[in-house]
Order: C-alpha cells, then sequence, then structure tokens
C-alpha cells in the first residue's frame, strides 16, 4: 500500500528510496527529491531578484514550421470534442519546447508552478505547519507529521490525524497537491479543518502563520558524537545548521556525524555556506558554463571545523548534498559511509518571466575541488556499507539500531582516542 507525503503546503518532486526503517526526522522532513532544482543564486541579491538585460539571440529551430502548428491549431478547433481549455494549450507549448531539449532538469514552469517551488526552494510559507500524507488507493489523507509550535500544534492537531476537510473541501477525492492549496493561505487568514481522530470527527479552526521547514534535526549520540541529519539545503538551512552546531558543541560534541542520505540536494549557496563553516580555506566547488567560464566557491581562512567527521551517503544523495560529500572528499576532511551518491553534476539556474511564470535551465556542470564531474557517476564512499535495521521488523526506529550510523559512530570513537 502505498503512500506519498508533502508539507502540506511545499509541493515536490521526490523520488522515494525503497522502504526502510528509517529516523522520524525523515518523515518530518522535506525529502527532496533527485530532480530537486540545483538553482544558482547569483541571481538573488538580498533577497530581491536582478533582472540582467542581455542580447540573448534565439535559436534556430530546424523543421519549424509556424503555419504547421496553425493548421494543427485549426484541426484541433474543428475535431477536439471538448471545449478546449486554451490558456493550458499555451502553456503546453512552452513546455513542449522546453522538453524538447531532452534535459530532465530544463523546465517550463507555469505561475502556481513558479509560486510552490519558490515555497519549496525558500523552506518558508505561510500556512498550519503539518505534513500530509495520502493514502493513493483509499484517498485518505493522514497528518504524518506536525512541526514543533506550529499552528497545526496549537490548534491541537496531532500525528494520524485524518483531515476530512479544509474550508468545506475535501481531502479524498482530489490530489494532494491541489488540496494542500485550500490549507495554506495568507499569513494570519483562518482555514477550518474537519478530521477524524479515533473514529471520531471534529474541527479546528486554525490561524495561519509563517512557517519555516525543519531541513536540519540533531541530537547526541552519545561518547561525545554528534548526529546532524540535512534533510535538504535550502535557503534557510544554514541558520538551523549553525543552531544545532551551536547546541551540540555546548553538549561536548568532539565529533560529528553528517546525515546525507535522504538529501537531495538544494541551493548551491546553503551548500556552500555551510562549507566554509567546516573546511579550511581551499575552493569547495567550481562551475564550467558551455563557453568554458569558471565560477570557484570557496571557504576561507577563519573558519573550519576542528573535530573528526563522518558523512552518510545513499543512492538518493544527489545535486547539493553530492557537493557536500564530494568536498569533505577531495579535502580528506571525513570519512564517507553508505553507499555510492545519485550522481547530478550539473546546476540549473532558475529565470522568473514578466508574466510569473519561469524557465529552470542547465547552465553549467560543476567539479568537485581535485577537478572531477560526478555526473552520471557518484561518488563512491570511503567505506561501503548498505542499509541495514538491525532491530527487528515490530521495533521502533532508533540511531543504536541503524548499522550506518553505528559504523560511523565506531570510525569516529577511534579518531577521538
Amino acid at each position: 500500500m502505498e503512500n506519498y507525503e508533502e508539507p502540506e503546503e511545499t509541493l515536490t518532486e521526490t523520488e522515494k528510496p525503497k522502504k526502510q526503517k528509517k529516523p522520524k526526522s525523515f518523515k518530518g522532513g522535506v525529502l527532496t527529491g533527485v530532480l530537486a532544482t540545483l538553482l544558482v543564486l547569483a541571481l538573488v541579491i538580498t533577497g530581491g531578484l536582478i533582472y540582467v538585460k542581455r542580447s540573448l539571440g534565439s535559436l534556430e529551430i530546424e523543421g519549424f514550421d509556424f503555419t504547421k502548428l496553425k493548421y494543427i491549431s485549426g484541426l484541433v478547433n474543428y475535431y477536439f470534442y471538448e471545449d478546449v481549455d486554451k490558456e493550458k494549450l499555451g502553456e503546453g507549448i512552452y513546455k513542449g519546447f522546453m522538453e524538447g531539449l531532452d534535459d530532465p532538469y530544463s523546465v517550463y514552469y507555469t505561475k502556481s508552478e513558479y509560486e510552490d517551488l519558490m515555497i519549496d526552494t525558500t523552506g518558508n510559507y505561510a500556512g498550519i505547519g503539518a505534513v500530509l500524507s495520502k493514502n493513493v488507493e483509499t484517498g485518505a489523507v493522514t497528518i504524518a507529521n506536525v512541526y514543533e509550535d506550529s499552528p497545526a500544534e496549537k490548534a491541537g492537531l496531532k500525528i494520524g490525524d485524518v483531515i476530512v476537510s479544509a474550508d468545506g473541501n475535501r481531502a479524498d477525492n482530489q490530489d494532494l497537491d491541489a488540496f494542500v492549496r485550500y490549507v495554506r493561505g495568507d499569513e494570519g487568514t483562518k482555514v477550518v479543518i474537519e478530521y477524524e481522530r479515533d473514529g471520531k470527527t471534529d474541527v479546528a479552526e486554525v490561524t495561519r502563520a509563517k512557517v519555516s521547514v525543519p531541513s536540519v534535526s540533531y541530537k547526541m549520540l552519545g561518547d561525545g558524537i554528534g548526529y546532524v541529519n540535512i534533510t535538504e539545503f535550502s535557503s534557510n538551512t544554514k541558520e538551523q545548521y549553525d543552531k544545532a552546531m551551536k547546541d551540540l558543541q555546548s553538549q561536548g560534541m568532539k565529533a560529528v556525524v553528517f546525515d546525507l542520505r535522504f538529501n537531495g540536494g538544494g541551493l548551491v549557496d546553503s551548500v556552500t555556506e555551510i562549507l566554509d563553516e567546516i573546511l579550511p580555506e581551499g575552493t569547495t566547488v567550481y562551475m564550467k558554463d558551455k563557453k568554458g567560464e569558471r565560477t570557484d566557491y570557496t571557504s576561507d581562512a577563519e573558519h573550519y571545523l576542528d573535530m573528526p567527521i563522518a558523512v552518510l551517503t545513499s543512492k538518493n544523495t544527489a545535486s547539493a548534498a553530492e557537493i557536500f560529500a564530494g568536498a569533505i572528499r577531495d579535502f580528506q576532511y571525513g570519512t564517507l559511509i553508505g553507499a555510492t551518491t545519485y550522481g547530478k553534476g550539473i546546476v540549473q539556474t532558475t529565470i522568473p518571466l514578466s508574466d510569473g511564470s519561469a524557465v529552470k535551465i542547465t547552465m553549467a556542470s560543476y567539479y568537485t575541488p581535485k577537478g572531477e564531474c560526478i555526473h552520471k557517476k557518484g561518488i563512491k564512499p570511503d567505506i561501503e556499507l548498505e542499509y541495514q535495521f538491525l532491530g527487528d521488523e515490530n521495533a521502533e526506529y532508533d540511531e543504536s539500531l541503524d548499522n550506518q550510523i553505528q559504523k560511523a559512530v565506531e570510525v569516529l570513537q577511534d579518531k577521538i582516542k
């Protein structure tokens, strides 16, 4: 029985791993998949987009005939058996043009799709602060996680509650991505959530508020070893990372495990800012565009993490998460443990258009500090170890029952000694 889940205000494409026992934080976070956008934030200055005027030129599209398109339009108008949504038809032309690049990462976004993308990449939205999960067989929508101190938590909603409707709009008769549009809204507005719990139906009036999607969770594992799970690199991940590290260091952390097993990527600026806090002076990643022009991201000599490091990887570790793993490996600054990463060594820039839509275009390849492009190859860990849950099938997840985490603890204990 397959479920899929989304934060109720965040729409992402997610390639999910095979089922396995995993930390609760994995369920609560946004599992941004291997198709997640790796945005180049050179277009973003102090939160505002800058538009650069340039002579773009245009492609010579071989074999394309506007007269033919007009003729096909006439055929559709004459023969198609239903009324045509002309706006949708136009959007389809733009989408088809981008699909002609034969690159799954270069796409056209409608206005609503682009708005959803911005929610996803910033990690901030106005809503109730809950992760909703939909059973694709029964249509039931349940709460998979409730963020701490969120409007949902304050209204008394709990994990496992079955959502019946939002402002009268039923949850079970539409796609999850359509239903969440009724749940999210402007800050300070109210939404009436009808839900079922223990066979009884109840109603909660929830006041929407700004919510920061958690992408970092952490804890001490004992023996001075900290554990930091990063599920994506969004614009607020660095702030969450700083808070986690400060807290762990106050608890006497002597070594740290970075868990990137379910991290599908995110923003270049986000991951390189974090690497600047970890690594000594040097280039952490560089990019080359079609003209061979190179852009370097660096760490300075002022900040670095002076303690043993282990990084957990899997086939779901992709894109910006591979920038992290590749830099740690090439600097010889930690031990990679797990499985070979996905292998996404290209980056995209997303360009907003005047009508609110946008295009995302693959614009460069990226290279690890030592000059390797890992595209379609991935990064092989120092210690290859397939995931295995060490408890019985009825046991709750615990880090002590995760063989990859325990291997990392073993490695770090030896280094501490």
